[in-house]
């Protein structure tokens, strides 16, 4: 019997939890110890003695009054060492409740002349409430500090955190709250020069506010690791210099994961911090985009995205989705990443005013029946097969989705009385020398000869068609970053085609707040192309990730060009071709025009040729509508 005793306790402490009955113990030791207090203040000592056992019987019912409260709180049924605030209102919540029955039963009792028991007057409830309250808040504020102290891992990295707000804070609370401290939170940076209250702690901890001491004050407390918040990246990316200054100093940068990435438990794990990307440290100039402008035109309007769950078009959904649109309709044909981004809507409570569907934008008898279900104001036109080696290979499904469902959306979004028309393209449309540049060319062409058709008079309609163009998204799915990162895990070989291809490369925010934008000051037929700075060499981009990485003996193999790919883009702002917007990072494509009647007649054409022809007599075809394609695909010449 004693050994099962014992076996029974060591279960429970080795559970690395303190038991819930040990925890009400100790609760009830600690209002029983009130009680005796106020008692002993009530009566003084010879009153407190003479009347012991009547004070005890007293006691006994008050723990039985507040064990109510601790039962309605479940102020017993926590983990002390992972205490928080809510932890702490739920034991003063209890105590009010507790304190309360006891002032009832007080009352009740005196009013029968009660000698068998002691109940407290107004002195002893005052202490009975105060002393176990703070006692209780102070035993579990020194479990919890006492547990981080003994499990602080001696080798933890020292970090200080990027950015103060809410982000910053939800890092360090996960970090104290893990299984394991492997970082030892040690400063944060305000990263909110604007802020006009600089305070100087936070949770604890010292914030520096000036970025020219940042580096000096982490060297004081010898931080080894900067820990960006995930809100705060763009802010981040946009200091250069300070991020060069980091670098030079020996200290490590991480960026945090973005929320929808997190383990759900509020819990950090090591493998989810991961080093900052070459792609976050490219040198671009801030980008400044009026997002009240926009927020005024898209406020209580119905917003219909295509192509929702790819890379722009989930970003461009995340970035309406807050500006409160009466509606958001968004389609995609991939229905894994589409569960994502409505994973992504349900845990931002968007569900209401959004819609998800599943939908090919080519089934046009479906998407019929939603643009007169919806009836939707804006649209951004994102849906594309954008693969070059893909398309190449496949030219008669480009013709079929990206020219056949361009123009499907396009004139559905005429016939409901759509106010704008956004279509996402690419610089590969500027003289492509690809299947898919072309494409996109040709949906380009299309969409401004119907703008034109409308303005005429010749086609019936009020929708305003607005062309984007841009070069690579950093992140995006296809983006060379990651199949650099995997070929670096891997232990190399890092695969570049040729060591002279260059490439514009933008963040999916940026370029997203940009598509915004020229939305919102377009007003019809323009192409407008954005200025992404000097073009960055991919061979160069390969080697800054092999440096970063800490890897060594990684090599760089050059395979050669690809079927339809070039050694460089079309520069997008060359000042010959293009015209200048309110924003200086947008500007106007001067492009020639095609009359509706003949870009009708060649998308029937293509159309039909994709259903029957070869790829070879559809890619001729296609180069007598866009004869500045010239593909370099030796099968197709």
């Amino acid at each position: 019997m004693k050994t099962d005793i014992i076996q029974n306790l060591r279960h429970y402490f080795n559970r690395g939890a303190i038991p819930y009955w040990f925890i009400l113990a100790m609760d009830c030791a600690i209002v029983a110890l009130g009680g005796y207090i106020g008692a002993y203040l009530d009566l003084g000592g010879m009153g407190f003695t003479s009347a012991f056992w009547q004070i005890t019987h007293g006691i006994v019912l008050c723990l039985m009054l507040f064990f109510v409260g601790f039962r309605i709180c479940h102020t017993y049924s926590v983990w002390v060492r992972y205490s928080s605030f809510i932890d702490l209102w739920k034991i003063l919540s209890a105590n009010v409740i507790g304190v309360v029955l006891v002032g009832i039963a007080s009352v009740i009792l005196r009013q029968t002349d009660c000698k068998v028991l002691y109940m407290p007057n107004l002195l002893g409830i005052f202490v009975l409430f105060l002393f176990p309250t703070f006692l209780m808040w102070l035993v579990r504020i020194a479990v919890k500090g006492l547990y981080e102290f003994i499990r602080r891992d001696k080798s933890a990295i020292r970090i200080f955190i990027y950015g103060t707000g809410l982000g910053g804070t939800a890092i360090a609370k996960s970090l104290r709250s893990a299984e394991s401290i492997r970082y030892h939170l040690v400063g944060f940076f305000n990263a909110d020069a604007d802020t006009k209250a600089k305070s100087r702690f936070l949770i604890g901890v010292p914030i520096c506010n000036d970025e020219s001491k940042l580096i000096a004050s982490m060297k004081q407390v010898r931080a080894q690791a900067l820990f960006v918040s995930p809100i705060q990246v763009d802010n981040f990316c946009s200091r250069q210099s300070l991020i060069d200054s980091l670098i030079q100093a020996g200290i490590n940068i991480y960026i945090m994961p973005n929320p929808e990435k997190w383990d759900g438990k509020g819990l950090i794990n090591a493998q989810q911090f991961k080093e900052v990307e070459v792609g976050d440290l490219l040198p671009r100039d801030p980008i400044t985009i009026d997002m009240n402008a926009i927020e005024q035109q898209l406020r209580g309007k119905c917003v219909l995205v295509t192509g929702a769950a790819g890379s722009i078009g989930a970003e461009i959904t995340r970035q309406v989705a807050a500006f409160s649109p009466s509606k958001l309709i968004l389609i995609d044909q991939a229905e894994t990443p589409m569960h994502d981004l409505r994973l992504w809507v349900k845990n931002n409570d968007y569900d209401e005013k959004v819609q998800t569907i599943v939908a090919s934008i080519t089934n046009e008898p479906f998407m019929e029946k939603l643009f007169a279900t919806y009836r939707p104001d804006y649209v951004f036109h994102a849906a594309a097969y954008k693969h070059v080696p893909m398309m190449e290979d496949n030219p008669a499904i480009a013709i079929q989705n990206n020219v056949r469902g361009t123009r499907i959306v396009a004139d559905l979004a005429v016939k409901y009385g759509v106010g704008k028309f956004v279509m996402v393209s690419t610089d590969k449309a500027v003289n492509p020398t690809n299947v898919m540049g072309c494409s996109k060319r040709i949906c380009e062409i299309y969409c401004q000869s119907l703008n034109k058709a409308i303005v005429d008079g010749k086609v019936a309609g009020k929708t305003q068609f607005v062309t984007t163009r841009f070069g690579n998204v950093l992140g995006s799915n296809g983006s060379v970053i990651p199949l650099f990162q995997e070929q670096i895990r891997r232990g190399g070989p890092v695969t570049v085609t040729d060591q002279k291809v260059v490439r514009y490369f933008m963040l999916i925010p940026e370029a997203c707040k940009l598509v915004l934008e020229a939305g919102t000051i377009g007003r019809g037929g323009e192409i407008f192309v954005f200025d992404m700075g000097n073009p960055v060499r991919i061979a160069d981009l390969a080697t800054r990730m092999i440096a970063l990485s800490g890897a060594k003996d990684i090599k760089i193999v050059y395979t050669g060009l690809r079927d339809g790919e070039k050694l460089y883009e079309e520069v997008l702002s060359n000042k010959e071709n293009t015209k200048p917007t309110p924003n200086a990072k947008i500007l106007v494509a001067a492009t020639r025009e095609f009359p509706y009647e003949q870009a009708c007649a060649f998308e029937d054409r293509l159309l039909s040729l994709s259903l029957s022809a070869d790829a070879r007599t559809l890619v001729h075809a296609m180069q007598e509508l866009v004869p500045e394609y010239e593909t370099t695909n030796a099968k197709y010449i």
